[in-house]
C-alpha cells in the first residue's frame, strides 16, 4: 500500500492530498514540527518531530519506502527520497524525477550564491489556483499508477 507523506511545516497543500488520498484509501503522514490540526481522519497521523531544521525531512527521508509518495518543496529531501525509490511531488504539482533531480539541486545552489552575493533578491514565486489545479492532477495520476 502507497503511503502518503507530507513535509508539511509550510505545505500549501495539505487538504488537497488529504482528499485525494483518501479517494485511494491511502494513509497520509503530516511530518512537522509545529504539529498539524487533523481531526480525527482515520488515514491521517499527524507525526510531531524534535525542533531544528532538518528534523521532518530526516524522519520521512529515514522511513519512507519505495514506491511511496514524498509531497515536498525541498530540493534536497526529495533527493533523498528519490534515493529510496519513492515518488516525490512539489506542492506546485511538478515531480521531482531521477531524471530532473541533479538540476533542481543545481539551480538551489545557483541561487542560494547568487542571493548570498546580492546579485539575486527575493524568494520563489506565489503559489497560484494553476499550481494548486497541476498538483491536484498530478498526485491523482500518481497514486493510480501501481507502485513500482
Amino acid at each position: 500500500m502507497t503511503t502518503v507523506f507530507i513535509d508539511a511545516d509550510a505545505c500549501p497543500v495539505k487538504a488537497e492530498t488529504i482528499s485525494i488520498a483518501e479517494r485511494h484509501d491511502c494513509p497520509v503522514y503530516l511530518v512537522s514540527n509545529s504539529g498539524m490540526r487533523t481531526g480525527n481522519h482515520p488515514l491521517v497521523r499527524n507525526i510531531l518531530v524534535s525542533e531544528g531544521a532538518d528534523a521532518a525531512d530526516d524522519w520521512i527521508a529515514e522511513t519512507i519506502k519505495c514506491g511511496d509518495v514524498a509531497i515536498t518543496a525541498d530540493i534536497p529531501l526529495a533527493a533523498r527520497c528519490l534515493d529510496k525509490e519513492a515518488r516525490v511531488l512539489g506542492p506546485d504539482g511538478r515531480p521531482f524525477t531521477s531524471q530532473n533531480i541533479g538540476s533542481a539541486l543545481a539551480a538551489r545552489e545557483l541561487n542560494r550564491h547568487l542571493r548570498e552575493t546580492g546579485v539575486m533578491s527575493g524568494g520563489n514565486a506565489q503559489f497560484s489556483k494553476a499550481d494548486r489545479s497541476r498538483f491536484m492532477n498530478e498526485l491523482d495520476k500518481i497514486l493510480r499508477r501501481p507502485t513500482p
